[in-house]
């Protein structure tokens, strides 16, 4: 399934999924843009490839999201593939916390500026029957147990409606829109955020009684941005070890 001189712009790259999708691109042979908020932790991503484009951006800034693809464009002169994985949560729900806060916070990464990125991808990706992979979350298909998890649920549920609109305007023109939507995967996200719960916990809720590596999910990433999916779009790829089968 190479990539070969592909150009992949993947956000959230400085780390967990991201970061594994951004590698595992590369070494498909695609020129990856790795884009991210920790300038330490894209570096050390852009060690493990080979000669990438390395953009530091806060994509709740609408000029860093504009300033992504002018980069991209003048290094590479083209766009072949888009990974929208960037998110964030912030906690609050009617009863609890701030929720104007969060919906303000949240909605900003983790949905407008998927849809300014895609608006201004667009372009490039008409002009090489490109695809986008926009990285959803399975809280995107059912009401979360815990209330302060709204907005970013929310959120969620919003880019897969999103995403099968933009399949559905942008295949005219050649170019696929997919959404892979995990269940756990093993990230730094525990350690950041210092949930107390435990990835053995997480496990015991899915079917497999597992929990997946990011490797995982760009092996998914990389078949759908690939010619062996050319014939797939507007389809959101549930990769949860069964976890909503357990609810």
């Amino acid at each position: 399934m190479s990539l070969k001189d592909k150009v992949a712009i993947v956000t959230g790259s400085s780390s967990g999924i991201g970061a594994a999708i951004a590698v595992k691109f590369n070494s498909e042979g695609a020129k990856v843009v790795l884009v991210g908020r920790n300038e330490a932790k894209l570096n050390a991503v852009a060690a493990k490839c080979n000669d990438p484009l390395v953009i530091r951006a806060e994509l709740a800034n609408d000029d860093d999201v504009k300033r992504i693809l002018d980069e991209t464009i003048q290094k590479f002169g083209k766009l072949d593939i888009l990974v929208n994985n960037a998110g964030t949560s912030v906690m609050g729900s009617i009863l609890i916390g701030d929720i104007m806060k969060a919906l303000d916070d949240v909605f900003k990464v983790n949905f407008r500026s998927i849809v300014y990125l895609t608006k201004l991808a667009a372009p490039y990706l008409t002009q090489t029957k490109g695809n986008i992979i926009n990285i959803s979350s399975i809280g995107g298909q059912r009401v979360s147990s815990v209330p302060v998890l709204m907005m970013y649920t929310s959120s969620k549920a919003a880019l897969d409606h999103f995403s099968k609109h933009a399949a559905l305007e942008l295949s005219s023109h050649g170019v696929r829109v997919n959404v892979i939507s995990p269940g756990p995967v093993k990230t730094d996200i525990l350690e950041n955020t210092n949930t107390n719960i435990s990835w053995e916990t997480f496990a015991s809720k899915t079917a497999l009684s597992r929990v997946s590596d990011p490797e995982e999910i760009a092996d998914l990433a990389n078949f759908l941005a690939s010619d062996k999916a050319k014939g797939i779009t507007g389809s959101v790829y549930v990769h949860d070890n069964g976890m909503m089968l357990r609810n």
